[in-house]
């Protein structure tokens, strides 16, 4: 009988490879030093070396150093001092990345909030981390305004996203804030002295869980990301005497997401030149950034690289790293086909650094070393421990077997806001994430455990019928939920939502698509309703927000179920 390998037996450490290259098991000792420090020595060792590339504009390493430097003398000069939380609502800018060593050097904890935020959410956010700071873009300053006297917010700081690119605006005063760039030309690049325990001082407090719930705020110490980025750039590290200095990336992620925000500072780390995508959802602009300047990296989503597939780009020597939520083989084949390269996938969480696991067997691919992939979000980063339990009950499972991921690490957070260990069960994050592990320690998401359906008792992951779907030529974008089934209280059915390709729009019919589906899934998975839609609902970070698709069908079903109320009559 076959021995069952389990995660607990790490697997994945025979697979740690590029090719004919080893990678080091363990990045042991990780160095405790603040999260500015990433800029600091890349300051010192690529001086001259462009570090942001934003709409012409061009920063190098020393000129970012000196603006985070002006900038952190600002903040302290506002009374930010350690501990404080300084709230970012900034679109993909370079200012976004300035704030982010600042408020680093100023012992201060960012609070990066996303620009889609409504009033009451960005409220949330700002009431429950104690933000006194805060830096928006002017666009942002009305909803700001409207929150700031029920919040404890004492400083705005107001910026344009224009502001360092090729052609800056002219600056006008803002009555209640504050201009970024005259603070910047105000304050000399003298940091202030503050004495940071990187393993327990927070350098983010970040909110996530609004597609599931209420958004809980991730403590995130100095000591988790800069693992995290080590983490995130040990893959590289055969390749490192030709990049490091030299390529460039691409930042196709929002910066105020974990995943953006890794990727930015991997690059710092790595010294590259990072070209900033300033609307992520510019696909336009994002390939004409690649065909140009041909980047070694490129940050993205999955839905970003389905509105890809849908252009020809054309051969590209570019290296996609996927993240934030499953990639569609057709997807993976469509670009791959295009560019002639394939995508490397990765996985985390924001609890997490965000990253845990990367696809090592596709980044061999993509630098000639060997011939075949493995299809997947990878190994586990080093010194991340993963298990797959039954969800049920908790017990481990073997390889093959599919369950909940629980992973820890160095990089994961410290708690959710403000206790330290919530969220945690001895060091070990339950991510409510369905995957599985082969013999070789490859893992492969399938869906996370709020989005299986439940068929007469039969689970069915949703993105396995997404990808059934993303396989029919009409289908541009999809998405499969379980909705409640009227006839059986109780009981879920399948219903898709789907965008479909230009040329098949108002021609492509739910019938074919339910027939399709019939001759590749079992009968219990089959969509039994199609929906057609011009756009699917997007998360913040781009992911199709199926919660929204799910809780809008149920609520419209409920609005048919209620009978409309009596006419009054007279003497009623």
């Amino acid at each position: 009988m076959a021995e069952k390998i389990k995660g607990s037996d790490r697997p994945w450490l025979k697979s740690y490879k590029l090719g004919p290259y080893n990678l080091k098991k363990t990045l042991q000792p990780y160095p405790k030093v603040p999260v500015h420090q990433l800029l600091e020595d890349s300051a010192t060792a690529y001086p001259n070396q462009i570090a942001v590339e934003y709409l012409g504009r061009k920063i190098k390493y020393n000129e970012l150093k000196d603006y985070a430097d002006r900038l952190a003398n600002a903040l302290a000069g506002l009374g930010v001092k350690k501990s404080d939380r300084v709230a970012v609502v900034l679109p993909n800018c370079p200012q976004f990345i300035m704030a982010d060593f600042a408020i680093s050097k100023t012992g201060g904890t960012m609070v990066p909030c996303s620009t889609l935020h409504t009033a009451r959410e960005l409220a949330h956010e700002i009431t429950q981390s104690g933000a006194e700071t805060l830096l928006c873009s002017e666009a942002m300053l009305g909803l700001v305004t409207s929150i700031k006297d029920s919040t404890g917010l004492n400083n705005l700081i107001v910026t344009s996203p224009m502001d360092y690119s090729a052609q800056p605006p002219e600056r006008s005063e803002v009555p209640g804030a504050v201009q970024f760039t005259d603070l910047i030309a105000e304050h000399e690049a003298v940091p202030p002295q503050v004495d940071i325990d990187p393993l327990e001082d927070l350098a983010y407090l970040a909110f996530t869980g609004g597609a599931t719930g209420l958004p809980k705020g991730v403590m995130i110490t100095h000591y988790n990301r800069v693992c995290n980025v080590l983490q995130g750039a040990w893959t590289l590290e055969p390749l490192w005497p030709g990049i490091k200095g030299k390529a460039a990336s691409e930042t196709l992620i929002p910066l105020f997401h974990a995943w953006g925000q890794l990727g930015a500072q991997v690059s710092v780390f790595l010294g590259l030149r990072n070209l900033l995508v300033s609307d992520p959802r510019n696909i336009r602009q994002a390939i004409t950034l690649m065909q140009e300047n041909r980047p070694f990296l490129i940050y993205v989503v999955p839905t970003q690289l389905m509105r890809m597939a849908r252009r020809k780009i054309g051969r590209l020597p570019v290296m996609f790293l996927s993240g934030a939520a499953p990639l569609p083989r057709e997807v993976f084949d469509a670009i791959k086909a295009d560019i002639q390269m394939p995508v490397t996938e990765g996985y985390g969480l924001t609890e997490c650094g965000p990253v845990t696991h990367v696809n090592v067997s596709c980044f061999s691919k993509i630098t000639g070393f060997i011939t075949q992939e493995t299809l997947g979000v990878g190994v586990p980063v080093p010194d991340t421990e993963v298990i797959i339990v039954n969800p049920d009950t908790g017990d481990e499972l073997a390889a093959g077997e599919s369950g909940e991921i629980v992973l820890r690490g160095p990089q994961t957070m410290k708690g959710y806001w403000p206790r330290p260990g919530s969220g945690l069960d001895n060091g070990w994050l339950h991510t409510r994430d369905i995957g599985r592990m082969d013999h070789n320690g490859y893992f492969v998401l399938e869906d996370r455990i709020k989005d299986m359906a439940n068929i007469g008792g039969t689970k069915v992951y949703t993105t396995k019928v997404d990808e059934v779907l993303f396989r029919h030529p009409g289908v541009a974008m999809a998405a499969a939920v379980g909705i409640p089934d009227p006839a059986h209280p109780g009981n879920e059915i399948i219903k898709a939502f789907i965008t479909p390709r230009d040329e098949y729009k108002g021609t492509l019919a739910a019938e074919e698509i339910i027939a399709y589906c019939k001759d590749k899934m079992p009968e219990f998975a089959v969509p039994r309703f199609v929906e057609f839609r011009d756009e699917l609902p997007m998360t913040v970070t781009e992911k199709i927000f199926k919660r929204a698709l799910r809780e809008e069908d149920i609520n419209k079903a409920r609005e048919r179920a209620t009978p409309p109320p009596h006419p009054a009559t007279e003497g009623d």
